[in-house]
């Protein structure tokens, strides 16, 4: 039996609308209310409200098509942290000052610590990424430490980020896991299609 696979999951915007919406002291919905108490909110719960359709779809896929405890989402500041990991205003004040930046030791050592934790701990499982590998913000930092078992989903080639999450998601209905393929496959999109690169 092949040991489970592991998802790295892109983080949501900290700076949109949504995530405003969730920071606000006047809004009264419940992921809200959670944000203000001292435990938080879960991750998971936060960022599909802030990233809408792109971060439902990657959670819901990885909860799907990898078992418990294999899923992470990459974090500034706080590097891989697991979906039921809360976020409180204080951890939203040190993510919102990290830049996602390979030059920001801020940034850079957690993910380190923990991208080097996993690999050690879980060396024979594939390791996906969930987010954007057409710039070097998480491919520079991730491949290094785990080499040709970093992978991403090849469909994602050419796909913005609301396409991206509805493929996931139909993924998820249909029970039928996408094909990934190593870092050195073409990453960026194809000429003449159409759609943002996503940002994330």
């Amino acid at each position: 039996m092949s040991a489970p696979r592991v998802f790295l999951l892109s983080p949501a915007s900290l700076n949109g609308i949504r995530a405003k919406q969730l920071m606000s002291p006047r809004s009264k919905f419940e992921a809200a209310q959670l944000y203000r108490s001292p435990e938080g909110v879960p991750i998971a719960i936060a960022f599909a409200f802030m990233s809408a359709l792109y971060f439902r779809g990657k959670i819901g896929y990885a909860m799907h098509f990898t078992e418990a405890g294999h899923v992470f989402v990459i974090t500034p500041g706080y590097g891989l942290v697991p979906p039921d990991w809360r976020i409180n205003e204080q951890r939203m004040k040190v993510m919102r000052r990290t830049p996602i930046d390979v030059a920001k030791r801020t940034y850079v050592k957690p993910l380190i610590r923990d991208a080097a934790d996993i690999a050690a701990t879980r060396p024979d499982s594939e390791v996906v990424l969930l987010g954007s590998v057409a710039t070097g913000k998480y491919v520079d930092v991730l491949q290094p430490i785990f080499g040709e078992r970093l992978r991403f989903p090849g469909a994602f080639a050419g796909l913005g980020d609301m396409a991206r999450g509805g493929l996931m998601l139909r993924a998820v209905r249909a029970n039928r896991e996408l094909e990934y393929t190593p870092l050195s496959s073409p990453r960026h999109r194809r000429p003449g299609t159409s759609g943002k690169m996503p940002s994330l």
